[in-house]
């Protein structure tokens, strides 16, 4: 009868010992769980910051063509302006040569 009890005792003590085994299997899986998510999330967070990055150099960078258009036009401006002005410089220079003749 001793034996008995003593052998039930350990059964118990065994079982008790592999529900321990098993919480902390549960226990790892859930921080796996936990640190797998987080590391998704980290990475989330990585690709639209490079996202973002990304899309401010295009920003910056289209920024920067847009002023060079502009600086190209206003050269054209000022090249059509020098043009009209020299022709109207020499339009003026032979009606000076046209009226010193007539005199």
């Amino acid at each position: 009868m001793g034996r008995e009890r003593t052998r039930e005792r350990e059964r118990e003590r065994e079982r008790e010992r592999e529900r321990e085994r098993e919480r902390e299997r549960e226990e790892k899986e859930r921080e796996r769980e936990r640190c797998s998510v987080r590391e998704k999330e980290n990475e989330r967070e990585r690709e639209d910051k490079e996202k973002i990055k990304r899309e401010r150099t295009r920003e910056r960078e289209r920024e920067r063509e847009r002023e060079r258009e502009r600086e190209r036009e206003r050269e054209r401006e000022r090249e059509r302006v020098s043009e009209r002005g020299s022709v109207k410089e020499i339009e003026s220079k032979r009606e000076r040569e046209k009226r010193k003749r007539e005199k």
